[in-house]
């Protein structure tokens, strides 16, 4: 009776574990916190107890807004209009900084309200066949870090390269010296500035032709290691779905060198098993592949692009001339004339056509650009940037002298890398 007496007065002295500290897991540790602490006798409150969903809410709302003194939604309306070229900065500020710039919602926002920026990606090949990339800033004008290609694309050939939702770049298919044809799969995404594995497709292919259609990834024909060398079959991508699905196949197997998208229709050229011409067009609608000889496909062979609803090529080796193709009548007609040769060397040859701020920029070998506002054909704009290696044409000059067409000539001799890849991203 007086053990029992005395344990009651030491129990009014001494505190209950469970309310010394809520760090503490265990009751080993919160003995050791506190001697000679007891059980909880208390029966509303349970150390060991999950946190409800209001407990979780309730510390949510205590936590520390984005930025301090500024609600979260203003403070994101604040931090959407820094520019970005310091996004990789903003998410070493704090974890929350970092969850937001990694999501959907923040660059949401920024298209919502016209803040999105476009970046041009260039994969390069080098004098030792090692395949790099680059990002140029139109903005500040200036290329950009990047994250180390994937290393089994590193020295691949005959790869795929899009664009899926604006923002994530893929690279698929491939020959590597060491696994030969591939069907693996990876993407780029400038939402977390790194890349991510995808669905395998399901044929090995390199050599092949792709496009987009509806965010739909289409991929035909090709080459692979066996028996059947040239392929007829052709399978589409899916990002929704996350998964790749058999189409129709061609007509003829073939190896594609060139192909567009126009008026909702896949034009494809390329060489067959006999090394033969063909060409053929795939519609998605009806998921069929019919042959093609019209003057669309019959001219298809310089750097072609699809921009608001009318088909742009250029007219010669370094694209200072543009034609348009006029489906009324089904020929290509002259368009647009820069009046500014640049020169037939290589490495003033234009090797790509693509969308940019509202305008079509015409990319080089040299990584050199020229935007053309092709709503008003009597502007163009060069944009003179930083270089892997130096273009001799600058800004404003409409001639070029005889020490720069030799400079030109020596340059493009020389010239032992080249770009087979470009792509524009959006955040």
């Amino acid at each position: 009776m007086q053990r029992r007496r005395l344990a009651e007065q030491e129990g009014e002295s001494v505190s209950c574990y469970c309310r010394v500290d809520g760090g503490l897991k265990t009751v080993v540790n919160a003995r050791k916190f506190v001697p000679g602490a007891r059980l909880c006798m208390q029966p509303d409150v349970k150390p060991n107890k999950r946190k409800s969903r209001s407990s979780r809410k309730e510390r949510c709302r205590t936590q520390a807004p984005l930025l301090p003194g500024l609600p979260d939604d203003l403070a994101i309306s604040c931090l959407m209009r820094v520019s970005r070229a310091e996004h990789p900065n903003l998410r070493l500020v704090c974890r929350k900084w970092s969850r937001l710039l990694s999501g959907n919602y923040y660059y949401s926002l920024r298209k919502k309200c016209g803040m999105e920026e476009e970046w041009v990606y260039v994969f390069k090949r080098d004098r030792d066949q090692k395949l790099s990339w680059h990002a140029f800033d139109p903005v500040h004008q200036l290329w950009r870090s990047l994250p180390p290609v994937p290393p089994e694309y590193s020295e691949a050939v005959g790869f795929g390269c899009a664009v899926l939702s604006g923002c994530s770049l893929y690279l698929f298919g491939g020959k590597n010296p060491v696994r030969g044809s591939m069907r693996h799969v990876v993407y780029y995404s400038t939402r977390t500035n790194k890349w991510h594995r995808a669905p395998d497709m399901l044929r090995k292919r390199h050599l092949f032709g792709s496009c987009v259609i509806n965010n739909c990834l289409y991929v035909a024909g090709g080459e692979c290691e066996g028996t059947q060398r040239t392929l007829r079959s052709a399978e589409v991508y899916n990002p929704n779905r996350n998964r790749w699905s058999c189409i129709t196949e061609m007509n003829t197997g073939m190896v594609p060198f060139t192909g567009v998208v126009y008026d909702g229709k896949w034009f494809l050229k390329g060489l067959d098993s006999h090394r033969q011409v063909v060409s053929e067009v795939y519609l998605p609608t009806s998921n069929t592949w019919s042959t093609t000889g019209n003057a669309l496909v019959a001219a298809l062979r310089n750097p072609t692009i699809s921009f608001n609803g009318r088909l742009y090529s250029a007219d010669c080796r370094d694209a200072c001339k543009l034609r348009v193709y006029d489906g009324d009548i089904g020929l290509w007609t002259r368009f647009m004339d820069s009046r500014r040769h640049l020169g037939s060397s290589r490495a003033f040859e234009a090797v790509a056509l693509v969308s940019l701020n509202g305008k079509i920029c015409v990319i080089r070998n040299n990584m050199g650009m020229t935007l053309v506002d092709v709503c008003d054909p009597t502007k163009v704009i060069e944009m003179e940037s930083a270089r892997v290696w130096e273009t001799f044409a600058r800004k404003g000059h409409q001639h070029r002298s005889l020490m720069a067409n030799l400079w030109s000539a020596i340059a493009g001799r020389n010239l032992k890398a080249h770009i087979i890849h470009c792509q524009v991203l959006q955040a």
